[in-house]
């Protein structure tokens, strides 16, 4: 399928039966390589509170931050199908402030939609979003803005009234208008129930073998933080060590004099070449 363009293709995908790719990417470097890649959707999430920041909650990033990072992304991966958090108490005061908001985000940013946790409470704010134009990316099961009210940061839905609740809020979400929905750690079954029971994909994060799409932080895939190591989370490279050893090696050129070596130095006798020293 081509590149992700509306959000017709995240229906299309859903019919097809064919699995939706999203990472989550919070600067310009990442994104000029899932630029390059198929990947089919970039979010640019709330967590940068907790992966660039080093707060240990989503709960400070505000909604200029978001702006911020979500900007550098879409200067990073100008072709792909972008999608921005909607920061905690962003859409939570009322429907006016959270249009004002997502609007902001929406013009400053040059995202294609937002995403916002929550179900029932929420409806009203996703209705209005969607009559406005702004398309919204649905998220339940542990809603990390919500940390606090959850008791920290544990798998959802496992009793049979919580499963109700959350079956429940996805429909409502579908029938608000919301395109996607996200499933972050909740139980296989549970996920396959509700990935089943509505026509909008869903898009898990340790929501099982059974949503529609998959979604990782591309710092987390890439075994940036070797403490950080979830049951739902698949390292595809150690970058940790390769970063690592490349900054001892670099450490160890300086102290010994060995770098900068000939070919790293310029000679007044010869003009550099334009555009060679400095380039993206």
């Amino acid at each position: 399928m081509p590149a992700f363009k509306n959000i017709n293709d995240f229906a299309k995908s859903k019919k097809d039966k064919l699995p939706i790719s999203m990472v989550t990417c919070y600067d310009y470097g990442f994104a000029r390589l899932v630029e390059q890649t198929d990947i089919d959707v970039i979010l640019v999430g709330d967590s940068l509170g907790n992966v660039v920041a080093g707060y240990d909650s989503t709960i400070p990033v505000t909604v200029d931050q978001m702006i911020y990072h979500t900007g550098i992304v879409r200067r990073g991966a100008p072709s792909k199908f972008l999608v921005c958090d909607l920061p905690f108490m962003s859409y939570h005061v009322s429907v006016e402030n959270s249009l004002r908001n997502a609007g902001r985000i929406m013009k400053e940013s040059g995202c294609h939609a937002v995403k916002l946790e929550g179900g029932e409470d929420f409806v009203p704010v996703v209705s209005a979003l969607v009559k406005a134009s702004i398309p919204v990316m649905g998220h339940l099961g542990l809603t990390p803005q919500s940390v606090h009210k959850l008791g920290g940061y544990s798998v959802q839905g496992r009793d049979e009234d919580k499963r109700k609740v959350m079956i429940r809020d996805a429909k409502m979400l579908e029938e608000a208008g919301a395109f996607s929905l996200v499933l972050e750690m909740v139980p296989e079954d549970l996920a396959k129930e509700i990935t089943e029971s509505i026509s909008i994909p869903t898009i898990g994060i340790g929501g099982g073998r059974y949503c529609d799409g998959q979604v990782l932080v591309i710092n987390d895939l890439l075994g940036m933080n070797e403490s950080f190591t979830p049951k739902f989370l698949k390292k595809f490279a150690d970058l940790s060590s390769i970063v690592r050893g490349a900054l001892n090696d670099y450490n160890s050129e300086v102290k010994s004099g060995t770098f900068p070596a000939e070919n790293n130095v310029f000679k007044s006798e010869k003009k550099d070449e334009p555009g060679k020293v400095y380039s993206k």
